[in-house]
């Protein structure tokens, strides 16, 4: 039931039409009727849009003028549009929360426990709108990888509790993955969907999402979803004997051709953001024209990244958010450290204990800038009772993100929230204690990265003599960090302080020899 679901909610992934009424009347003229079972209702055979040409008919117009710019560019925002339609489950859910606890082995998780681990799976549920959690249980597990999951006792446990539980409309087992067999088996046997880590991370994604390039890595983390469930619905139509039918004189069958749709809409998701990636390449080097050291802050999802970027910054318009991944895409905010010097905060994606590889896959392009970044910031909300195992997901995912040593090397660590814990004295010397909220400790934090900055960076604090008369004092303004400028009016020179770059040092020297 539930991954039937899944799969007509899935239907945008795999159609390439334009509108309901085209890919209806093209259905008609082009497939045969689908075999029985929940395919039926999602699965289209791609239609010639509407205003191109097909084979051997001439091409309509060959004008490249305004308005054949402009109508490219229109068919370019349709195809964006169909792939990034919604593909998981929408409206009410009223759900059951179900953490399977392994007691023992080397499943059994380490710096948690289960009513921790249970309340951040209410906390993601409670992240949607129009979800609601009924009731919540715990139940013990030696076997997690097992088809039903639970012990026979517990699953009959569960199952009565289910039953109990008429107005429910889905049970969320709080585990990474479901492999689709266990998802169907359970499904089958409680009557309603099923969902893991997966699949509620995912959607709250997609929610979230505002820009273009978020939404095209969400598209691109369903594909493998959607792919091992088109296996499973598959393998359950050649029960049927209906899997196996070829599509009228195409030489496909019926799995052959959906399996072709999702793979052609990978390339799409995947060349589309390519070109996103390649104007971000733009942006990136500008930046690094200007040389304006490029400061990348990240964290756990909730521990106050965007709040402390807003203090540091003075950015009024970032508004924080009190909730699991409210920041999905890379944004960039100016701010100054105490010698003046400009630098750029990157405020990037949370993270989560258990995120699954195939969603940190997706977002390599938008994390793809932390690895040019001067300096990592790693924010921790200290006031969490899981805030040492929050550390540990955070580590794990940047040492999987490649990134150059000296920046792994070079982490700031900053413990937010001490606002929340009284007289909090850091475990860890290297560790600057601060309040975002409300301004404790940002100073010290301020001159922490900048002396890490200019060391990484080479950048250098240089007393320069200029004549006032000439033009050398502008273009210190314009091309370094000028600190302070004393003037000796008697033979109408100035001593300049300035924070300047080898290079930029280097084009000084030439312009102005001594």
């Amino acid at each position: 039931m539930g991954s039937g679901l899944l799969l007509r909610g899935a239907a945008a992934l795999c159609a390439r039409g334009l509108r309901a009424q085209r890919r209806q009347a093209t259905l008609a003229r082009w497939l045969p009727r689908p075999p029985s079972g929940p395919l039926s209702t999602w699965l289209l055979v791609p239609p010639r849009r509407a205003g191109r040409p097909g084979r051997g008919e001439p091409p309509r117009s060959v004008g490249r003028g305004r308005g054949a710019a402009h109508s490219e560019e229109e068919e370019e925002e349709e195809d964006l549009e169909e792939l990034l339609a919604p593909g998981l489950p929408r409206g009410v859910q009223r759900l059951l929360v179900v953490h399977p606890d392994v007691k023992w082995g080397v499943k059994k998780p380490q710096l948690t426990t289960a009513e921790l681990q249970i309340a951040e799976a209410v906390t993601l549920i409670n992240t949607l709108h129009n979800w609601t959690v009924l009731d919540k249980i715990i139940l013990s597990t030696k076997t997690p990888d097992k088809k039903f999951i639970f012990g026979k006792g517990n699953f009959q446990i569960l199952t009565e509790k289910i039953k109990r539980l008429p107005q429910i409309t889905a049970v969320f087992l709080n585990i990474e993955r479901l492999s689709p067999l266990t998802k169907k088996e359970l499904e089958d046997a409680w009557g309603v969907m099923v969902f893991d880590r997966y699949t509620v991370v995912l959607h709250i994604f997609r929610c979230n999402a505002r820009t273009k390039e978020a939404k095209l890595q969400i598209a691109l983390a369903e594909i493998p979803l959607l792919r091992t469930n088109l296996k499973n619905e598959m393998s359950h139509l050649d029960q049927q004997r209906g899997g196996s039918r070829y599509i009228m004189g195409s030489g496909e069958t019926f799995m052959e051709t959906q399996y072709r749709l999702l793979k052609e809409k990978e390339y799409k998701i995947r060349n589309a953001l390519e070109k996103l990636r390649r104007k971000r390449s733009v942006l990136r080097a500008q930046r690094e024209r200007r040389e304006f050291p490029v400061i990348s802050v990240m964290g756990y999802t909730n521990c106050g990244k965007t709040t402390l970027i807003k203090a540091l910054t003075g950015d009024e318009g970032l508004q924080p958010q009190d909730q699991l991944f409210a920041t999905l895409d890379i944004t960039a905010h100016a701010g100054y450290l105490p010698s003046h010097l400009a630098v750029i905060y990157v405020d990037t994606i949370g993270f989560l204990s258990e995120l699954p590889h195939d969603l940190i896959e997706s977002f390599s392009a938008t994390l793809e800038d932390v690895a040019y970044s001067d300096l990592i910031v790693h924010v921790r909300d200290i006031s969490h009772p899981e805030t040492v195992l929050q550390k540990a997901s955070v580590l794990s995912v940047l040492k999987n993100l490649n990134l150059p040593s000296h920046l792994l090397d070079s982490v700031v660590e900053v413990h937010n929230k001490v606002d929340l814990i009284e007289r909090y004295q850091s475990p860890e010397t290297n560790a600057i204690a601060v309040s975002a909220l409300l301004g404790y400790g940002l100073e010290e934090l301020k001159e922490e990265i900048e002396r890490i900055v200019l060391k990484t960076t080479g950048k250098r604090i240089l007393t320069i003599k200029v004549n006032l008369a000439g033009p050398q004092l502008s273009w210190l303004y314009k091309e370094a960090t000028v600190q302070e400028v004393d003037v000796i009016p008697e033979n109408g020179t100035a001593n300049v302080k300035v924070i300047i770059s080898n290079s930029a040092l280097g084009k000084y020297k030439k312009l102005f020899p001594q």
